[in-house]
């Protein structure tokens, strides 16, 4: 039961992390052209000095661009602690997000004026000597311990808890108008002057355990890689890998570098700094690209390969119906690096098949490491990401020639291991299943026939089947206490998990379910932001 509790808990902080992270695709996407278009290396190496030369109007625009992504990531901090309030607060969300964002100043603030009372910011603004070079930087503009993204989950960790726990709070009728939801910005406040106080005395020592662990990590070479890659992919499946790869791509852990005069905290902010600095000519770091690279081999030639033997076994009749899933969810991989639609239609029904997929996946983080393919990226591994921060950037940056024939190479491993396994193993993938009667729920009429209270079911006029079938599959409406989603799954909290029906949850079109305690997760794919939206609203209105 504490198991469970625990990965309902990591599970609810992994979810919340995906808003902040939703951004980082435009950002990247902001950056990655107007950085490498204003350029002056890329500008005189193809002559483009008259059409992209400084003072020149599209050298205006793409700085414009460039500078616009540069403020998402160097504002990140205060985005995560909004962005995890939000995930983690349970109702008015907006109030959590608000309150989060003054605990956020309140807390660098308060370290702020921590520092200065200790001299180790003089009067005059500079950093006194004596301290260590990249523990205190500017953060949105205050001087403060350099906390990186860590603050901001801070911030919204804690505000989420005070939110759900006081929300509804009742006070004295004399102070009655700052009771409930207006509570909450109170308490943030007075809580994070010592949070801030408090963390002053404590940072240091978590910063010095981070850069400790960043440093075993880095001192492991191939293999810590290796590990790396193959932990991150056997966290899918429990929704956990957010949690997992974010504090090497946003802090010490993974990795430490100056870039012109700043200390750049976290692989992925190093990759964007060494991307936007003009003077930066050599190749980008593999040592941090690392954290990153290596899924772009099994996201865009591994996966579709695992999809074309699913679809080369299947059975003849039904090779029409699993073609369109295989081939849909394929692209996606490929295009976007969102894999979960294609990793989920073999995790269920064949999870020797995922255990080989994990192992390969660790294999191509290392590969990369090995071969020097020093390749970032703002979401996941896909063409999008590949084109912008691969080719884009050049040979001499990254290296990204060598990742085609890595490719090549994983697409006939993945086709043939995949092929051969099925048809040894005789695994029931799409198109092998055998013939089952599947549950037969199609209409709101059926619905209403279920044991589910008049007043939870009499509002449905409007509703799509696949949501009414959907709420029912979680037991019923009443049964649901909590509904948000990330990338491509619906994660829900149920009072009761024994009344969810997974056989109903197929049904309205999930590719498959996680139970753990009352954490229930249904994998719909990228169309899950619309199922999460009508299911909430149908929840709403109806309870």
């Amino acid at each position: 039961m504490k198991e469970n509790k625990i990965f309902a808990v990591l599970q609810r902080i992994g979810r919340s992390f995906m808003l902040p992270i939703a951004v980082l695709p435009v950002a990247g996407l902001l950056l990655g052209i107007g950085a490498s278009f204003t350029n002056p290396t890329t500008i005189a190496s193809y002559g483009l000095t008259s059409i992209l030369g400084e003072g020149t109007f599209l050298n205006t625009i793409l700085t414009v661009m460039s500078n616009a992504g540069d403020a998402i990531f160097g504002t990140l901090p205060l985005i995560f602690a909004v962005g995890v309030a939000i995930g983690m607060a349970r109702r008015e969300k907006e109030v959590a997000a608000l309150s989060a964002m003054i605990a956020f100043f309140v807390m660098h603030t308060s370290i702020n004026a921590m520092l200065k009372t200790h001299g180790q910011i003089l009067a005059d603004g500079t950093i006194s000597k004596d301290v260590l070079g990249g523990t205190i930087g500017s953060i949105v503009g205050i001087q403060s311990l350099q906390m990186g993204v860590f603050g901001g989950i801070i911030a919204g960790l804690g505000v989420s808890y005070l939110h759900n726990k006081y929300h509804t709070i009742e006070l004295p009728t004399v102070l009655s108008f700052f009771g409930g939801s207006r509570f909450i910005p109170i308490i943030s406040t007075i809580t994070y002057v010592f949070v801030g106080i408090l963390m002053y005395y404590v940072w240091p020592t978590v910063q010095n355990g981070i850069y400790a662990l960043g440093g075993l990590v880095t001192g492991s070479g191939y293999v810590g890689t290796l590990i790396y890659g193959l932990i991150e992919r056997s966290l899918i499946p429990f929704g956990l890998h957010h949690v997992f790869y974010l504090p090497f791509w946003q802090t010490g852990v993974g990795g430490t570098l100056e870039i012109s005069g700043q200390l750049v905290q976290g692989a992925q902010n190093i990759f964007f700094a060494q991307l936007g600095d003009p003077n930066w000519t050599g190749m980008f770091t593999i040592e941090h690209a690392r954290f990153m690279a290596g899924k772009f081999p099994f996201m865009i030639f591994g996966l579709p390969a695992a999809a074309l033997a699913m679809y080369h076994t299947a059975k003849p009749e039904n090779k029409k119906v699993a073609g369109g899933l295989l081939m849909s969810a394929a692209l996606t991989a490929m295009l976007t690096g969102i894999t979960e639609p294609i990793e989920f239609s073999f995790l269920f029904v064949a999870p020797i098949l995922y255990v080989v997929h994990a192992i390969l996946a660790g294999v191509s983080f290392m590969m990369m490491h090995i071969l020097n393919i020093a390749i970032g990226q703002t979401f996941s591994g896909g063409l999008i990401d590949f084109f912008l921060f691969g080719i884009l950037q050049g040979n001499g940056k990254t290296n990204w020639m060598l990742a085609i024939p890595l490719g090549a190479v994983y697409f006939v491993v993945y086709y043939f291991v995949f092929k051969t396994l099925i048809l040894k193993l005789k695994l029931k993938t799409p198109g092998r299943e055998d013939a089952v009667e599947d549950v037969k729920l199609h209409t709101k009429a059926d619905y209403l026939n279920k044991k589910e209270e008049a007043s939870q079911t009499v509002k449905v006029d409007g509703v799509k089947d696949e949501i009414v079938i959907l709420a029912q599959g979680l037991g019923g409406l009443a049964n649901i206490t909590d509904v948000d989603a990330c990338a491509t799954r619906l994660r829900t909290t149920v009072a009761n998990p024994e009344l969810v029906n997974e056989d109903l949850l197929k049904q309205s079109g999930s590719l498959g379910v996680i139970k753990s305690g009352n954490g229930v997760q249904v994998i719909f794919g990228p169309r899950v932001s619309v199922i999460k939206t009508e299911l909430e609203d149908y929840w709403e209105n109806n309870r």
